[in-house]
This record gives C-alpha cells, structure tokens and sequence, in this order.
C-alpha cells in the first residue's frame, strides 16, 4: 500500500499503503494476459501479506530499515519498467518539489510508522488499522474538500467504522491486552495516506508523467528521504539473516513496486471503482496470513471488528445516485 502520486484526481485514501491511482488513458498500461480477476486477487494477496513481511523484516532490521528497503526495492522495480517503456521521469523543480512532500506523507512516514507498529502489535491488527485510512480519509475530506459534502450515510459510515475500531480494541474490557503506543502508531500511519492523497489532488493535478513515472519518482525521493534519517538515527546491519532479507526485498519489489504497476492495469481495464475494492480484501488476508504463517493469535472481536470497520468505509465511499430529470 502505498499510495502513488499521479497527476490526476485520485479518491482520498490508499493503501500501505491502500492506494487509489486514477484512470490512467486507455492503452497507457498494459494489463498483461492473465484475466483480471486472477491478478486482482493475487493483489489482494500480496498488498496482504505486506504487513506479514513487515514484521518478519522487523524481526533483524530497525523499522527505517525496513522501510528504505521497501521503498528502494519499490522505487527498482518501477524504474525497470520506465526503462523497459523508454519512458522519462517527472521534470520540473516544482513537480519535484511537491513529490517530496508526496513522498514524505504517502511512503516515509507511513511505512516507518507501520514498521515500528510491528514491533509491538501483531501484523493482523497492522492490517485492520491499515483498513481506517477510508474512515479518515472522508473525514478530512468533509473539511479540505469542497465538493465532498458530508451525508447522512457518511456520517453514519464514520460512526460504523469507529464503533468497529473499538470492537477489534476490545473496549468493553478496557484495551486490556492491546499495546497502545503501537496501535496509536499503526492509526497514524493510516491518517497519513488521506492526508497526503489530499496534498496531491491539490498540487499536482494536471502534472506531465504518467502514474507509474510519477510513482517511481516519489519512491526515489523516499529512498533519499529514509537513507537520510536510518544514516542518523539507526546503525549499519552487521548481518543480513535469510528471511527477514527476503521479507524485505519482496516487500519492496513486490509488494510496493510489481503491485503498484498490477494496480494500474485494473484501473485501466476494469476501471477505478472495481479495483479500488482490494482494499476490502487486504486485511481479511493480513489475518489470515497473520495466523496460519506467523501463529497470531486470534480472538472473535478482531473479525468482527474488522467487518464492522470495513462496512463503515464501504458507507463512507458511497456516493449519493444522481436524481433522474422529470
């Protein structure tokens, strides 16, 4: 999930991530031979299975770390493809500029946020946090954005979602059990990406590039952006273990990079409010991947919730029909 900068008007909200690119021009992407039901669940899977190999990464590496690698990973991959496509990268002080800020709200501190989460709560629960950003995303749209006017159903989809926040917390039971810091970090995380998703959608509207050069770009800003902060803040790796290397490299190559470019695709094939529903699958498979892989346990308040969570956004994302003339 992260969530790429493009040019052109995005809904508020991605996706560790979740992430919400726009309708690129058709025949912009190629979506490849496969049908797009099959790569729409294996994106689902893998932006799932993301906050697995977070904490798998965590496990030998320092949470910058763990983030740089995903964003660098990311940032290869993308450029392989603009190498492949003989296609350039963003040009323009100002474009740069505010992919800076893009980068820094949509991929540093969301994944350093996410990252350090881990060391403390579950990757399950990452990944139900990681569901709100919807949730946050229109209530900041209520007040940033002019033509998202607040409804009823809304309103109620917040009240929903919020009530489902509570549940997976247990709050009947006062949080007992829930370890506050790193829940507080991974809900942070997911205010990030509608902030910046707003930042975008005032900034760089209308910006030359096409999705994928404009992410690439972003991804290399963050790689600076976090080389720059693990260089003074953490200390040089003296090992490179097995699994948590691996975690690492497909979490950024894959997870954030090749994903990125299967998202483009759907949105291009199938358009953006069919692709945009992976991210309701995302964390049914951070639970799943979570308890069966890495053993987490798993009471009935955290489905729960999380369905509860996952209709409040649904509501939140509606939009009212157009009335028929007379």
């Amino acid at each position: 999930m992260s969530a790429p900068a493009t040019p052109r008007r995005p809904s508020p909200s991605p996706s560790p991530s979740v992430t919400r690119p726009s309708a690129p021009p058709r025949g912009s992407v190629r979506t490849g031979g496969l049908d797009w039901r099959v790569r729409f669940a294996l994106l689902s899977v893998v932006w799932g299975f993301s906050f697995l190999f977070i904490k798998v990464g965590t496990g030998a590496f320092a949470p910058f770390q763990v983030a740089l690698g995903r964003v660098f990973f990311g940032a290869l991959a993308l450029l392989a493809v603009l190498l492949v496509r003989r296609e350039p990268l963003p040009r323009g002080r100002r474009t740069w500029g505010h992919l800076a800020v893009a980068a820094l709200l949509l991929n540093t501190a969301p994944f350093a946020l996410f990252a350090y989460a881990e060391q403390s709560i579950s990757s399950t629960l990452a990944g139900i946090c990681n569901a709100t950003s919807p949730l946050w995303g229109m209530a900041l749209s209520l007040v940033a954005l002019s033509e998202d006017r607040p409804t009823r159903r809304r309103f109620a989809g917040l009240g929903v979602g919020f009530l489902g926040v509570l549940t997976v917390l247990g709050a009947w039971q006062g949080f007992t059990g829930v370890d506050a810091k790193g829940t507080a970090l991974a809900l942070l995380a997911s205010l990030c990406y509608p902030i910046g998703w707003i930042y975008v959608r005032r900034t760089l509207a209308g910006s030359s590039g096409s999705p994928v050069a404009m992410t690439g770009a972003q991804l290399m800003v963050s790689t600076v952006q976090l080389a720059a902060v693990s260089a003074l803040f953490t200390s040089a790796p003296t090992s490179f273990p097995l699994w948590p290397t691996l975690a690492v490299v497909t979490l950024g190559a894959l997870g954030t990079g090749a994903a990125l470019q299967m998202q483009y695709g759907l949105v291009s094939e199938i358009g953006p409010t069919t692709a945009q529903m992976v991210t309701y699958f995302i964390p049914v498979i951070a639970t799943a991947a979570g308890v069966l892989v890495l053993g987490e346990q798993l009471h009935w308040n955290t489905p729960v919730g999380a369905l509860i969570v996952l209709a409040g956004a649904a509501l939140t994302q509606a939009r009212p029909q157009p009335r028929k003339a007379a």
